[in-house]
């Protein structure tokens, strides 16, 4: 039987701006937008600031009116990575099985490490109190024999919850639970079942398998086997069967600027390219993910030679961001992921002619990547996302056939 963990940070990005301001502690605290903007939205509410009534997403001006004297902060990306790679860190502490699901969540597959550090509750007590004391943030933590189970463990008990769910009792625990807790059930799924009487996780368990492949299709299977509780799948510590790498920012408010879309690309493609040299792949297509100011998604994609360079990144997402998006576009989701993958040094043929600048680059970048893993994500940085200043004074932006960021790329550490 396998001992599955999933660590779930409570309220991260404001837990994480109380941890580095202390003044801020036992305040409702919001990371949103601009608060004189209407349009901004709420990213992320202290517990304080829940208690108020206010969520995730809700607009600025609603919440302001709900928390008159809520602080209202704007996301610092950085910040809120660096709190995520330390917290992770720990987590490798008590097993080499980690799978980091997203930035403020995370499985460990403690089987076998029992009488390293005790049963699973004592193991989930201390990640908890060491995450706490190290770091000063707060988290749940779901126990379970997989990782669909105890996902859904963690987040019965929040904040600082520690919830052990054997499957024997799922039918008790999880059953009773509308049909939109469950996982991977979207609001037009929700809305799709509940037309046809599907209302409880239960009544989702106990409806033949074949009506919901006829009903959804191969995520029919899926969602008939998440319902009963099975998932048989690995806690998975590498990529090795990566199909891609990505990473997306949903931004405080409608973004139109082109410099600040070019920050948030090259922020992007920082933390793509690091987690692909990370775990030693090459990647050939580099694809954007836009939502406007409507969520309405729009992807583009472009292929190149095989890169591990944040540079290369970075200049193709650029390229395809001007060339399919007039100026003043509303921008509220930028993404960057790059797929087409392969193991370094195996089966790419690189370019020839970009070898010389190829190898020099992923120097830099590979120093770069040390440097931040020993003092911090935040430690070096690109002048470019610092200030527009330096690149507009070097580069002709306003023909941005002519920019190469791999010739205007400054650090400051």
């Amino acid at each position: 039987m396998r001992n599955i963990l999933h660590v779930d940070m409570n309220a991260f990005y404001a837990s994480c701006e109380q941890a580095k301001n202390k003044n801020l502690k036992g305040k409702p605290v919001l990371v949103a937008g601009d608060p004189c903007k209407r349009h901004g939205i709420v990213l992320t509410a202290s517990y304080e600031a829940r208690k108020f009534g206010i969520k995730t997403g809700m607009p600025n001006w609603q919440a302001k009116a709900l928390c008159p004297d809520a602080v209202f902060l704007k996301p610092d990306f950085d910040c809120y990575t660096q709190f995520s790679i330390n917290m992770i860190n720990i987590l490798k502490e008590f097993s080499p099985l980690v799978e980091q699901f997203s930035i403020d969540e995370a499985w460990v597959d403690i089987t076998g490490c029992e009488k390293l550090f005790g049963n699973p509750l004592e193991i989930a007590d201390k990640i908890q109190k060491k995450i706490k004391n190290n770091l000063d943030l707060p988290c749940s933590i779901g126990i379970s024999e997989n990782k669909l189970v105890a996902k859904m463990a963690s987040e019965l008990k929040k904040p600082m919850g520690i919830t052990y769910l054997p499957l024997s009792d799922i039918k008790d625990v999880l059953w009773p639970l509308d049909v939109h807790e469950l996982i991977w059930i979207g609001s037009a799924r929700e809305r799709k079942l509940k037309s046809l009487g599907i209302y409880t996780i239960g009544n989702l368990a106990n409806t033949p398998l074949s009506f919901l492949i006829e009903l959804f299709g191969k995520c029919g299977r899926d969602i008939y086997y998440f319902a009963n509780g099975i998932d048989l799948s690995p806690v998975r510590p590498y990529a090795t069967d990566a199909k891609s790498f990505g990473n997306t920012i949903t931004l405080p408010d409608d973004y139109t600027d082109t410099e600040d879309i070019k920050r948030a690309l090259l922020c992007l493609s920082e933390m793509v390219g690091n987690r692909m040299r990370k775990h030693n792949f090459m990647g050939k297509t580099i694809n954007l993910i836009v939502k406007d100011s409507n969520f309405k998604t729009i992807t583009r994609s472009c292929s190149i030679n095989y890169t591990v360079l944040t540079e290369d990144i970075f200049e193709t997402s650029l390229r395809l961001f001007m060339e399919n998006y007039p100026s003043g576009f509303k921008i509220r989701m930028l993404g960057v992921s790059i797929s087409n993958l392969v193991k370094i040094d195996k089966e790419a043929q690189i370019c020839f002619f970009q070898d010389l600048r190829y190898e020099k680059l992923k120097k830099l970048n590979t120093v770069v990547d040390k440097i931040r893993e020993k003092y911090g994500f935040d430690i070096i940085s690109r002048g470019l996302t610092l200030t527009g200043e330096i690149i507009k004074k070097t580069s002709p932006l306003s023909s941005m056939k002519n920019f190469d960021p791999r010739v205007h790329s400054y650090f400051k550490i």
